[in-house]
């Protein structure tokens, strides 16, 4: 799920995502140096054949190369004051800098390495991106998907699925940063200093570059924007391969998106208790009979489930499944905070993305969703730094910040975190009972709700016809379990309107 690989930045923790972009927003995208028409393994090639089951002794043969294009570098004797710095050249980043600098604002990008490749897939739904004009940065799509709720039960959900070319999606938006004068800077902001009317970063190069406006595209684990409440995030957590296999079970023409079954825990006592209290699931995007991405994933716990944990699950379930891997041609770790508290709003630094809290607090989902509001938070920022009359300090962070959290959207947020809350309540059968209702509602609402679109009042009526499809002891199990979570959710947002 884009959900389960969301990107993370060169500024973010050193860690992966499935989800998102959607679950887009685990919540991806086939390697940029990975031909996916020629990964047959040639009669010279050594093979790093693993025990049955097992690719964990397999080593990832892909190296992440840098881009090759030609950007706009900050000239060392350039010391001119910016009207934007944003920081980090991740999707947002990049999204908010050519949005912004095509209208004559002058911006500068500052990233560790600008030209690196991102490191983890992104997967979305093919309308997500459609509507965005970004239909051709998918390089492989599947007209389904489907939910196995157990080994008796499997949903098919008729909405096509992709997974997103991340060199491509880095290459149009470099180019549209190049084509309106976006400057590129490349070291790691250490410090940042607000004053009234300006903002300094200090890079670690000892260059210290001011502007009217920074915005923070760094990713989660920024420490940049301020929060002024505890952050108590689930978090999802995911182990991925791109792998060549023998063969695999999958449907060429459809996308894994959750299997829930635990047959594969059969011989496997201490998992099987484990996975009945803090459920895992497989994702899967089968390319051809030999190659697929294969993804273990925790939607979502607190604490954290641990890695070694979720690797032993997948080792379990690939074995069982008669999936012998044969290489390992990329691997990545997913680790995304999942709702919490909004930063405090407004305040001097902006953020978009992870560091703004825009990752949906229920699936983890988050790119497809930070480039449909990057341009919206970037219109803000024209609005006050492109006119005549130049809007700085706190009405700028006002309207920048409010642009990106109107009052509508801060409300379906807390829905989005009940969501969330609900789920970290539930065992396995809860869970398979939860989304066997889920994926039975109107696809107005379910749809709605995987990409974060669904209003204030959809959301109560999406809760409503959830509650009316459920079975008995999932009806159960929102009546006991989830009261606490309902009056932290009413409490916030009768705070958030007042």
């Amino acid at each position: 799920m884009e959900a389960l690989i969301t990107q993370l930045s060169s500024n973010s923790l050193s860690i992966s995502k499935k989800l998102l972009s959607s679950f887009s927003s685990t919540p991806l995208t086939i390697s940029p140096l990975f031909n996916l028409k020629s990964h047959k393994i040639n009669a010279t090639q050594k093979v790093q054949n693993s025990k049955y089951g097992n690719f964990l002794d397999l080593v990832p043969e892909n190296k992440s190369e840098p881009i090759k294009f030609d950007i706009n570098w900050l000239h060392p004797s350039d010391k001119s004051r910016f009207d934007l710095i944003v920081i980090g050249a991740g999707p947002a980043g990049l999204c908010v800098a050519e949005r912004v600098a095509r209208y004559g604002v002058r911006v500068c990008c500052v990233d560790p390495a600008p030209l690196s490749m991102w490191p983890n897939n992104y997967g979305s739904w093919i309308d997500e991106l459609s509507s965005l004009d970004l239909d051709e940065c998918f390089d492989k799509t599947w007209p389904m998907a489907s939910v196995h709720i157990d080994d008796h039960k499997t949903k098919y959900l008729d909405r096509p699925y992709g997974r997103i070319n991340r060199k491509m999606l880095k290459v149009k938006l470099l180019g549209g940063c190049v084509s309106n004068g976006v400057k590129f800077h490349k070291a790691k902001v250490w410090k940042v200093d607000h004053q009234e009317f300006e903002s300094s970063i200090v890079c670690d190069d000892g260059n210290v570059l001011k502007a009217s406006l920074i915005v923070d595209a760094s990713g989660f684990s920024s420490s940049f924007v301020e929060y002024d409440k505890p952050r108590n995030h689930g978090y999802q957590i995911a182990h991925g391969i791109l792998a060549e296999v023998d063969e695999h079970p999958f449907d060429l023409d459809k996308m894994l998106l959750m299997d829930w079954k635990d047959s594969h825990l059969g011989n496997e006592p201490k998992l099987r208790v484990s996975n009945s209290r803090f459920p895992t699931f497989l994702y899967a995007m089968p390319f051809d009979s030999n190659l697929v991405f294969l993804e273990e994933t925790s939607l979502v716990s607190r604490p954290v489930l641990s890695y070694k944990e979720i690797k032993s699950r997948m080792v379990a379930r690939l074995r069982h499944m008669g999936i012998k891997v044969k290489r390992v041609i990329e691997s990545e770790k997913c680790l995304i905070p999942m709702g919490g508290p909004l930063p405090v709003i407004p305040q001097p630094m902006m953020g978009i993305g992870g560091s703004a809290g825009l990752a949906h607090p229920s699936t983890g989902y988050m790119v497809a969703r930070t480039l449909a509001l990057a341009p919206i938070l970037a219109d803000s920022i024209v609005e006050c730094l492109g006119s005549t009359r130049m809007i700085r300090g706190q009405p700028l962070y006002h309207r920048v910040w409010n642009g990106l959290w109107p009052i509508e959207r801060r409300l379906t947020r807390e829905c989005y975190t009940f969501g969330m809350e609900t789920l970290l309540k539930l065992d396995l059968k809860g869970t398979r009972s939860f989304f066997d209702a889920f994926f039975d509602l109107n696809p107005k609402y379910w749809h709605g709700f995987l990409s974060s679109r669904l209003s204030l009042k959809e959301l109560v009526m999406l809760c409503i016809s959830l509650f009316v499809h459920s079975s008995s002891s999932t009806k159960l199990d929102i009546v006991t379990k989830c009261p606490a979570p309902l009056v932290k959710m009413m409490g916030n947002l009768v705070v958030e309107s007042v």
